[in-house]
């Protein structure tokens, strides 16, 4: 289990977090979303053992991460921004990697050849962006890491690669009970890798939900009614967002399915669809809650 308790983290007069809690069940895969800015990489570090926050604590098996030799040995860290030693191969850092991981698997190493495909007498650093991260994947996922910490972990990547990557991931979740968790801005393909979405919004932690209910708790609507409807349609309902296309409504709304379509049934619509709502479309109406909104700009 990952815990997050009470962390706040600044930077000179920057405030990076503010009284961030939140926890991550083993095994699960943990989505970290949110505006730029919002302190997400920040969080990862204090995860990772990188940054000591100023209040509050990481904690994971119960045990401060921070200069936690034992604990760190258990975890692997995708940067935004990779790192490998400047002269080191491939080879030279999977024999690195076997140094300090004492859960480091060779066989699975050699056998992972295949899926990535590249050269262990290459110098990582003369490899394309793309290839440096798959690397990176390659060393991690050779470590048996009880604990995967991921920033933007699939930029540069091609979509084929993507996929190889994230079935890896998912593999090593359902077999060793790994647990994940991930900072990105495609939120596309977020959905397809976790179970839980944590909101984090101006160093502030907004929402925390798993994704199915996450999914159900938000509903897109598409409605025409036969004749003009006078005042208010719904009733202490949360509407999220509202436009009218011609004839058609669209409503953004939280809430109970059941009582929404009641309530909009008892006007007799000629047109009542459920839409199906992205994790993408959630953020920005979630977002634009908080007044963070898409704002219609003319240049």
């Amino acid at each position: 289990m990952i815990e997050i308790k009470g962390v706040s983290k600044s930077f000179e007069d920057v405030k990076a977090l503010k009284e961030v809690t939140l926890r991550i069940n083993k095994g699960s895969v943990y989505g970290l979303i949110g505006s730029n800015g919002a302190g997400k990489t920040t969080l990862l570090k204090i995860l990772a053992g990188v940054y000591q926050g100023d209040e509050g604590k990481g904690y994971m098996a119960g045990q401060e991460v921070f200069e936690n030799v034992e604990i760190k040995a258990k975890v692997i860290f995708i940067p935004d921004t990779l790192y490998f030693f400047s002269t080191y191969s491939v080879r030279d850092m999977a024999n690195f990697y076997k140094n300090i991981y004492p859960t480091w698997n060779q066989e699975r190493f050699e056998k992972l050849k295949t899926a990535f495909d590249i050269d262990i007498n290459k110098k990582i650093n003369r490899l394309s962006k793309g290839m440096q991260r798959q690397v990176a994947f390659w060393l991690a996922l050779s470590a048996m890491p009880e604990y995967l910490i991921l920033d933007e972990p699939l930029d540069g990547l091609d979509p084929v690669m993507r996929q190889k990557v994230k079935n890896l991931i998912i593999q090593d979740v359902a077999e060793r009970n790994m647990t994940v968790l991930i900072s990105s801005h495609n939120l596309r393909e977020l959905e397809d890798l976790c179970d839980t979405i944590g909101i984090l919004h101006r160093g502030a932690l907004i929402l925390e939900k798993e994704l199915d209910d996450l999914k159900s708790d938000i509903h897109k609507v598409q409605v025409a009614f036969k004749q003009e409807v006078s005042g208010p349609i719904l009733q202490d309902i949360p509407v999220l967002y509202e436009e009218s296309r011609g004839s058609v409504r669209l409503f953004i709304i939280r809430g109970h399915k059941e009582e929404m379509i009641r309530q909009f049934k008892k006007h007799d619509p000629v047109i009542l669809d459920i839409l199906p709502l992205t994790l993408e479309e959630i953020f920005i109406y979630e977002m634009g809650g908080i007044g963070y909104a898409i704002e219609n700009v003319i240049f």
